[in-house]
């Protein structure tokens, strides 16, 4: 029986992959990238010399369909994407579902656990995490508004991600709806310079604002606890 695997792959440290994870890779007859040429780093890095195939959010049914094509011949494939878990905001959903209606029970559809910016986040937050609501990336441009009242309206810490070329605008956002409400904000996840934002969002945009503005942000949005 093929094995279709979903792989986590480090969200910057490269030593945070798996041993499982590297033993998948090298089993795979294909790998799924969602960018070949960011996942052909990690490969090269671990030695692993295997044909990739490129799948992201945009591609065709026909990529799908030969994706199928070749589970039906018992190729074993593994999907991963830049960085992270595969279908947490990232591709990997919707060919799962499709190749679950194709091929039902005749292939083996196998979680290889490992890094996601969501758990990373979470896991340093100093703030009860028991419940949260998790809302990926914030609309770019029709529904922000819609967006930011839910994450303002939610009793739980809300995550989000969120690009170098939006954070601020989101963070601004957000103090508009509530002058009050407090922030998480993890830069750079697992990297050299890997920083944590904590405290009133205003006063988060304020150090953002100082520091160079690059790499990948994961919010935590919460109510100001007035206890205090």
């Amino acid at each position: 029986m093929p094995e279709f695997f979903i792989i986590a792959t480090p969200i910057g440290n490269l030593q945070d992959i798996s041993f499982r994870a590297l033993e998948c890779l090298k089993r795979a007859d294909f790998i799924l990238c969602e960018d070949t040429r960011v996942s052909q780093k990690l490969l090269n890095y671990f030695d692993i010399k295997k044909p990739t195939i490129s799948y992201h959010q945009h591609s065709k049914i026909t990529k799908t369909e030969s994706i199928i094509e070749l589970l039906e011949q018992g190729k074993n494939i593994a999907l991963i994407s830049d960085a992270g878990t595969p279908g947490i905001s990232d591709p990997g959903n919707k060919l799962v579902q499709e190749i679950i209606t194709s091929l039902g029970e005749n292939v083996k559809i196998i979680p290889i656990p490992g890094p996601s910016a969501l758990a990373t986040i979470a896991s340093i937050a100093g703030i009860s995490m028991d419940r949260f609501l998790f809302l990926g990336f914030p609309p770019q441009k029709k529904g922000r508004d819609g967006f930011f009242k839910q994450v303002i309206d939610s009793k739980y810490p809300v995550i989000l991600y969120e690009s170098p070329y939006r954070i601020i605008k989101t963070l601004k956002q957000i103090q508009e709806l509530d002058k009050d409400i407090e922030a998480i904000v993890g830069r750079e996840l697992t990297k050299k310079f890997e920083t944590i934002y904590r405290g009133k969002v205003d006063k988060v945009i304020e150090k953002i604002e100082k520091d160079k503005i690059k790499g990948e942000f994961v919010v935590i949005v919460k109510r100001y606890d007035k206890r205090k």
